[in-house]
């Protein structure tokens, strides 16, 4: 028998039928009944904002641990929350890539200082640093508060501080430094969702 194009591809085309209702000799049926387990099945799952841009989109972190007491969880996950008003499921391909951002051994964990003129920065607690910032704050207010402008008005505002939000702070934080800010009689104050 010669073997031409058309034979060939008749031959093909039944063996390939055959295959696919006789599976070819093997019993398909529990194959096809099993039910394939998802990656997130045994994830713990919390809702958190998107870091990226002011829309704050809402995502859903699924992490995954062995138990151990020891073992921090690894992130394995990150989808857009269906059930956030914001963006109702969907991410930008910036929100669709927090999962490398989260898992990156390149990201800063810990707060770092660096001494004026030094060129390398240290690691420092966090409790150090937080006194520091609000040692500085206060310095910076007490130094340069204005209670009264040149025509004798009350105005208490402090020129000299810029207060800057960003978007990976939700409403409620984002309200707070707000506040804390107009307490602090700063002028300078700004947030991406203009609380």
């Amino acid at each position: 028998m010669e073997l031409t194009r058309r034979s060939f591809l008749k031959f093909s085309g039944a063996s390939i039928g055959a295959g696919l209702v006789g599976g070819l000799g093997f019993d398909l049926k529990p194959a096809y009944a099993r039910v394939r387990e998802l990656k997130i099945a045994k994830a713990k799952v919390a809702k958190s904002v998107c870091t990226y841009c002011s829309v704050s989109c809402g995502v859903l972190v699924y992490s995954l641990t062995d138990g151990a007491m020891n073992v921090k969880p690894r992130v394995i996950h990150i989808e857009g929350d269906p059930d956030d008003p914001v963006n109702r499921g969907t991410l930008c391909p910036k929100g669709a890539t927090l999962k490398d951002f989260v898992n990156s051994p390149q990201r800063i964990t810990k707060p770092l200082y660096r001494a004026p003129g030094a060129k390398e920065w240290k690691e420092i607690s966090w409790d150090e640093a937080l006194n520091r910032i609000a040692r500085l704050i206060k310095d910076t207010r007490d130094r340069t508060f204005i209670e009264k402008d040149q025509e004798g008005r009350t105005v208490n505002r402090c020129e000299s501080i810029f207060w800057l939000m960003g978007c990976t702070m939700e409403n409620e934080p984002g309200y707070l430094g707000v506040k804390l800010g107009r307490l602090l009689g700063l002028v300078a104050l700004e947030t991406q969702a203009r609380v």
